[in-house]
């Protein structure tokens, strides 16, 4: 057997614990295409409940959500406004443009996230021979901006800035449940105001797949539209909704230890020399740094560590990503320490 690599690539890495997969052989399935899996409707129901909206419904992907929520929201040929960092602008395939027809015009927010003042600068009186503006895009928490926690002062004021100007809202939550774990805000106050949200179950909640899109009844059934029409649909899905069940029940708050682990992380990185970070900008699982030593970019670095057990994420030629998750340990992140500190030191 090949030795464990420590696996910071993503907390996408996860996989099912025992327990998870006891959950999943026991679940009740049914044909969810006809809406007729119970566990897929439960899980619907509670997370609308969570999200305070009226509907929700269970799609393959978080991706899937966003573009869903896009060409649900917009008509081909609409401008969306998000912060230039966001996973639709560079992480979903030109699945905008591909599948909605929609225009991104990018915010340059700070860390990812941008202030009403900044979106308010960039609306325009309707001007037939522009884009119609139709959407506000917002992700929390956000990735590129290293984890950071949109303020919920923020969000509520860029939906009423947005809603306003006769916009809708749309939150990529990818990481939402990290925000509310490292807040303490619940998951509904931050959705307050945005017309959709979506939460991921296979990233920090450890399971196989799945995420979960929300809002209105009326935009739930376009998303369904949606759904059928880009082959989102599936059948005894109840299997992998059940694990998604099991993470609300037994994942959320232990979100916290990988927040801990990370911070852990940043100061240990911090300490080595080569790089350069600012633990105090970790507020949740993604630990970013900048390779400062010239003999290394990310793609040396990263092969230096993989050959030492440790698996690291290049964001670009200087720029690293290290994420926790629930199967990288505290001791983990010690021998992690040791392993990027033994590879920079040669």
């Amino acid at each position: 057997m090949s030795a464990r690599i420590i696996d910071l690539f993503s907390d996408t890495k996860t996989r099912p614990t025992a327990a998870m997969r006891a959950a999943m052989a026991a679940a009740e399935v049914g044909d969810e295409r006809a809406g007729e899996d119970p566990t897929v409707n439960a899980l619907a129901e509670r997370c609308a409940a969570l999200l305070g909206k009226e509907a929700a419904v269970y799609l393959p992907s978080g991706t899937m959500c966003n573009e869903i929520a896009l060409a649900a929201h917009c008509r081909p040929g609409d401008e969306v406004l998000c912060d230039a960092t966001a996973h639709i602008v560079g992480f979903e395939g030109g699945g905008p443009a591909a599948l909605a027809g929609v225009m991104l015009n990018p915010i340059a927010g700070s860390r990812g996230i941008f202030d009403a003042p900044q979106l308010a600068a960039k609306l325009r009186v309707d001007n037939p021979q522009a884009p119609r503006q139709r959407l506000v895009e917002v992700e929390q928490t956000a990735n590129l901006g290293g984890g950071a926690v949109w303020p919920l002062a923020t969000l509520r004021a860029v939906a009423e800035t947005a809603h306003a100007a006769g916009l809708a809202t749309h939150m990529d939550g990818a990481r939402l449940f990290n925000a509310v774990v490292a807040s303490g805000v619940p998951a509904a106050e931050y959705a307050r105001g945005f017309d959709s949200v979506w939460v991921d179950f296979s990233k920090g909640l450890g399971t196989p797949g799945g995420a979960v899109l929300a809002g209105s009844r009326a935009f739930v059934a376009e998303a369904r539209r949606w759904q059928f029409r880009i082959g989102g649909a599936m059948r005894q899905s109840g299997i992998i909704a059940a694990a998604c069940l099991y993470a609300l029940d037994h994942h959320v708050e232990r979100l916290a230890a990988d927040h801990a682990h990370a911070r852990r992380l940043a100061e240990g990185v911090a300490a080595l020399p080569g790089v350069a970070i600012d633990p105090a900008t970790v507020q949740t699982n993604l630990v970013y740094f900048e390779i400062t030593d010239p003999r290394f970019d990310t793609a040396t670095l990263a092969a230096a560590t993989l050959a030492r057990g440790v698996r690291l994420c290049p964001m670009g030629p200087r720029l690293m990503r290290a994420v926790t998750h629930l199967d990288v340990s505290a001791q983990d992140i010690e021998s992690a320490l040791q392993v990027l500190g033994d590879a920079l030191r040669g």
